[in-house]
């Protein structure tokens, strides 16, 4: 049996629903014979087609509201989702803000630039707020998610965007060392402050009532396609990004239980405020990397891979290269 594909409140075939408000709403499926000569419907007024067709699915009679059946959780949608956004006041976190609100989630962005946080949860309206929130700091993080908990009374969705990508050699030109701390610190914040938001965001997401699947949650972690084609300077970067795509499947068979779903993007040559001071020159050169399309991309490729996520319960385990079939060369 297919998913539903839409909830709308419109005529069409596709996503069609009954009388808002009424006692036996019916929906349809993407590919139903809605207003066909095959379709029949049911006291229960869902509409059922002759299955002489392939494309043609029976959903199965639901009694109640569309209020009622959103509020079952049988449908996991952004414009239903509590997100917390790490990184949320720039860059790939603020494209999949935007995204998300406008799509009816309330978002909670979560960064380190307070006063940019601030500008940008203003920008979005009443459906976003900010927190300040170190993510190698594991005070900030259980604070962050106390404050996404305490108004808003779930989370559903993390996705996490927050990170560094120092590039210094491991020996340079004039003979000095990388220095460890640097290395450290991208680990702490990259890797270890991450895993900290996600066991905090996952034991948050297991008090939700559950959909009639059993999903409580999806977290959605970045990674970067430098843990696969890492390049010189790249040493803690890369073996920061290796951490988390090392670490996708084995949380997703650890948060199976809790019905908490975890996949990772991994983002080629993205143009976010990082290459905003970049020459023009440069910026055509790195989009040369792409097979196809020819470009850098944007914070709302990421976006609408997030929803694209969300929306498909079927993705778990699962590391997600977007970047337009790009391979990094050495330098």
């Amino acid at each position: 049996m297919g998913q539903i594909a839409h909830l709308l409140e419109r005529p069409g075939p596709i996503g069609s629903v009954g009388p808002v408000g009424g006692i036996h709403d019916h929906l349809i499926l993407e590919g139903s014979c809605h207003g066909s000569e095959n379709a029949e419907t049911t006291e229960t007024g869902v509409e059922y087609c002759d299955h002489r067709s392939p494309s043609q699915h029976v959903i199965g009679a639901f009694t109640g509201t569309v209020a009622d059946f959103a509020k079952r959780g049988i449908l996991v949608r952004p414009e239903n989702a509590v997100a917390l956004i790490t990184g949320g006041a720039s860059g790939l976190g603020l494209g999949a803000a935007r995204r998300l609100s406008g799509l009816g989630a309330k978002v909670v962005l979560a960064d380190i630039n307070d006063a940019r946080g601030d500008e940008e949860s203003g920008a979005l309206g009443e459906s976003a707020r900010f927190v300040h929130c170190d993510v190698s700091d594991p005070a900030d993080v259980e604070a962050a998610i106390a404050e996404t908990l305490e108004p808003l009374g779930r989370t559903a969705l993390l996705v996490h965007a927050a990170g560094i990508a120092p590039a210094p050699r491991v020996v340079s030109r004039d003979g000095a060392l990388h220095d460890l701390e640097v290395f450290r610190q991208t680990v702490a914040i990259n890797l270890i402050g991450m895993f900290d938001v996600i066991r905090n965001a996952a034991g948050a997401m297991s008090a939700n009532d559950p959909g009639e699947g059993g999903e409580r949650g999806v977290i959605i972690n970045v990674a970067s396609i430098a843990a696969y084609d890492g390049q010189i300077g790249q040493a803690a970067y890369s073996a920061s990004k290796g951490g988390i795509v090392g670490m996708t499947l084995p949380l997703a068979r650890d948060l199976a239980g809790v019905g908490v779903r975890v996949v990772t993007i991994a983002p080629g040559i993205m143009d976010t405020p990082l290459l905003s001071g970049a020459p023009q020159e440069l910026k055509d050169s790195l989009a040369g990397l792409a097979a196809f399309p020819k470009r850098l991309g944007t914070p709302d490729d990421f976006a609408h891979l997030v929803v694209a996520v969300v929306e498909n319960e079927m993705l778990n385990g699962e590391v997600i290269r977007l970047d337009a079939a790009a391979r990094m060369p050495a330098k």
